[in-house]
């Protein structure tokens, strides 16, 4: 077959090379004899292909157990499979909220003042021995086993253990006091992950730096997979207060306009600790907010021009734009703060007016190192009596700044003085705090946070060669309800659990879609969570070095590729514009357009129209849609062999190795708890064949509902609770029933059609050899 396969390709390297002559010898080529030529092969081929295939047997079997074919209901299919994630997503909020409920109980008895050596769990001194084999001092020693399920590291699944980033130290009484009581989250956390073993990484994150993570593992990890890549120089784990899980849980939306005095530039001290502040503020925040940043000299202007007259979305281009910008500021000796505090509110109550931006928080964000030339009347005028704007003052350097102080407290803002590198990030913190005291000072509700798609952990996929998988997190804010002398708005901290992609992927079965259909998921920003065209690098050392997310941002339009005519951008395409539009206000609908479509590893592109049903994940800011193919896509073939109550044993459809199934198809598993492993799906599958045909079995295809409404209670599934997909599982039977012996050899009649398949392959390489003679001789005529 290979020597085929090669002549095939010689042949096609000479008709390109014959091909590639002057136009004035174009009349000289023998066409109808290469088209010949070509239909000649093209038919052997085909037959030949027939014949090893055994497609008209296999035709003709499936024509003789009468299969149905229907037509499918996109928006039925689309409704049932936003059920199933919404539920699935509804055990993730259940699990945070029981942890919440846990956490604000546990502060109310738990120390104010801690120890100021507090003896814990720490991931970072967990097992650690001296260079003589003993326990050092201040370690301690726990069992850690490895477990697939929390990216093939070694954890122990009865206990916590904390984090500290360099930074922080649990010598602060309030650190100390904060490790202390959070111990009593443990028993939330494993009777959260015993009620829902696919539960991934539960945590609590507090204000003052500290992390507690379960289950237990130390730091850095131990890999136990069969392809490590946790290096041995791993690093400490990074300052979670400013990414997007404890952020956007710690604080509603908003809108910022940060102002930077261009004369900080003069001085190279005080233009690094400029960009490090700009930046650490930048680094909080995340898609749902809007921020622009500006210079002032003599006037105020946006430090990045294609942002003028604009608050641009806290995208990840968008803040790595304005990052760059910040290396490009000129040193100005001249200061006009009023100029740049008019512009502020300008920008800022244009867009309350408009409705643009986040109609929620808004703030300026001064950073300056003089303390002269408060505009005070300029403030009153835009900004009292109501202070919708709240003013944040950084003062970088010099003496301290009564003025600056007090217009930031008098704005409801916060004052802070910067002059090290090392006071940036926990000053900069500080207006995170600020903004989420209107909640905690509420205290009626506990807003759920979902986050953008980031590449997290090792999957335990069949396929996927352990790489990173994609990962969102459901986080909700922890208040302070302890009775304080003076009333206080503390929050206290973030608690959440990360939630894999492939576990959503689940439920959205690709065999339903049929061929060439997929799904997506869609967030209220327009990114995707997941989509076929979504292609992160494999792997994610940051995250696996320092736990620091790397959010994607990959909007729809960026992955459906409308076809139209007219410039080259997506957006100009209405239909795909609708699509998204729909999809970000959460409703249900359909649509039709046609996309462009590349296979064969993107070196070639197809136009294929395609059936869109959509549908909103409530509870969640994410919506599901299904992209179907229009003609073929919108039909299915019905046809399945009942196996519960068959006389024939069916796993003798499946003897030997030489066959596969998708490896990505969830036919049947026992729930994440199990102990049960299988070492391929094929092993899976056939373990729970022989299942089907003992006594008591049930196929179990309904999975477990959610009760959001009694979140207090968690039932515990069997441990060897399991999932089968009936539709799936008797389709597959039937397949293996109709192809049945189609892999054996014996018996003269098969020897007789392997000696007609030798005989045929022969004749089409002799054809072909003397048509390469043909093709040469042309060719050399030519030349």
């Amino acid at each position: 077959m290979s020597r085929l396969i090669n002549k095939m390709l010689c042949f096609g390297i000479l008709f390109l090379l014959g091909a590639d002559v002057s136009w004035q010898q174009e009349e000289d080529i023998p066409h109808n004899e290469v088209k010949n030529w070509a239909l000649k092969v093209g038919i052997d081929l085909w037959e030949f292909s027939k014949q090893v295939t055994k497609l008209t047997e296999i035709q003709r079997k499936y024509h003789g157990i009468e299969p149905k074919i229907a037509r499918k209901d996109g928006l039925v299919l689309v409704r049932e499979m936003a059920e199933e994630v919404t539920n699935m997503m509804d055990f993730k909020i259940d699990a945070v909220k029981r942890i919440m409920e846990s956490a604000e109980q546990a502060a109310v008895s738990g120390p104010r003042d801690g120890s100021n050596s507090p003896r814990y769990y720490s991931s970072h001194r967990l097992n650690a021995f001296t260079e003589d084999d003993k326990m050092d001092h201040e370690a301690r020693e726990i069992i850690l086993s490895p477990n697939r399920h929390f990216d093939h590291l070694a954890v122990n699944l009865s206990l916590s253990a904390v984090m500290l980033p360099p930074e922080v130290k649990d010598t602060d009484s309030d650190i100390a006091a904060g490790i202390q009581w959070s111990e009593f989250l443990d028993p939330s956390f494993i009777n959260n992950y015993e009620s829902d073993p696919s539960l991934s990484w539960q945590y609590y994150g507090a204000t003052s730096g500290f992390l507690r993570r379960f289950p237990a593992t130390s730091w850095p990890p131990i890999d136990t997979s069969k392809s490590p890549t946790i290096s041995k120089n791993v690093r400490d784990i990074y300052d979670f207060r400013s990414s997007d899980w404890f952020v956007g849980g710690a604080t509603s939306p908003k809108d910022l306009a940060i102002l930077i005095d261009s004369n900080n530039y003069a001085s190279a001290k005080f233009r690094d600790l400029t960009i490090a502040t700009v930046n650490a503020i930048l680094d909080t925040l995340g898609p749902n907010d809007y921020v622009n940043a500006y210079r002032y000299a003599d006037s105020a202007e946006e430090i990045v021009q294609c942002f003028k007259d604009s608050l641009v979305q806290a995208s990840p281009d968008n803040i790595r734009e304005l990052k760059l910008a910040m290396n490009t500021i000129k040193a100005d000796t001249a200061t006009n703060i009023s100029a740049a505090f008019a512009t502020a509110f300008e920008i800022l109550q244009k867009y309350n007016r408009t409705g643009q931006g986040s109609q929620c928080n808004q703030g300026i964000m001064l950073i300056t190192h003089d303390s002269a030339n408060v505009p005070t009347e300029l403030i009153k005028r835009y900004n009292w009596p109501h202070m919708l704007v709240r003013i944040f003052t950084y003062l970088i350097g010099g003496d301290r700044s009564p003025e600056i102080q007090n217009m930031a407290c008098t704005n409801k803002g916060f004052y802070a003085r910067i002059t090290s590198h090392e006071d940036i990030k926990n000053k900069v913190f500080e207006y995170i705090k600020i903004l989420a005291r209107p909640m905690v000072l509420y205290q009626h509700d506990h807003p759920i946070h979902w986050t953008p798609v980031y590449v997290g952990g090792k999957s335990s996929r069949y396929d996927s060669q352990m790489e990173g998988q994609l990962m969102t997190s459901v986080t909700a804010p922890i208040l302070d309800r302890r009775n304080h002398t003076t009333k206080t708005a503390n929050l206290l901290g973030i608690v959440g659990t990360d939630v894999s992609v492939e576990e959503i992927q689940k439920l959205v079965p690709p065999y339903k879609l049929g061929v060439n259909g997929y799904s997506f998921i869609v967030d209220n920003n327009g990114r995707v969570l997941y989509h076929p065209d979504l292609r992160p690098l494999p792997g994610n050392a940051n995250y696996e070095e320092t736990l620091k997310p790397r959010y994607m941002s990959v909007d729809l339009s960026e992955v459906e590729l409308a076809e139209y005519d007219g410039p080259a951008h997506p957006f100009n395409n209405s239909l795909l514009l609708d699509l998204r539009h729909d999809m970000i206000d959460q409703k249900e609908g359909e649509t039709v357009f046609a996309v462009k479509i590349h296979y064969d590893n993107m070196k070639r592109v197809i136009i294929r129209k395609h059936n869109y049903f959509y549908k909103s994940i409530e509870r969640t800011p994410f919506s599901l849609g299904l992209a179907l193919p229009e003609g073929y896509g919108m039909y299915e073939l019905l046809a399945e062999q009942e196996i519960k109550h068959s006389i024939i044993n069916v796993t003798e459809y499946f003897k030997g190795n030489k066959w596969k199934i998708h490896p990505d198809w969830v036919y049947c598993e026992y729930n994440a708890g199990s102990e049960k492993w299988f070492s391929t799906p094929e092993e899976r599958v056939l373990h729970f064949l022989t299942r089907t045909g003992r006594p008591g079995w049930k196929w179990m295809s309904l999975r477990p509902k959610s009760r959001s409404s009694q979140h207090k209670q968690a039932s515990k599934p069997d441990k060897d609770s399991y999932y089968c997909d009936k539709t799936l599982v008797q389709s597959l039977v039937l397949d293996a029933l109709v192809t049945d012996g189609f892999d054996k050899r014996g018996g003269n009649g098969m020897r007789k059609e392997d000696n007609q398949k030798c005989l045929k392959l022969k004749e089409i390489e002799e054809m072909m050899h003397k048509d390469m003679k043909k093709m040469e001789n042309f060719r050399s005529v030519l030349e």
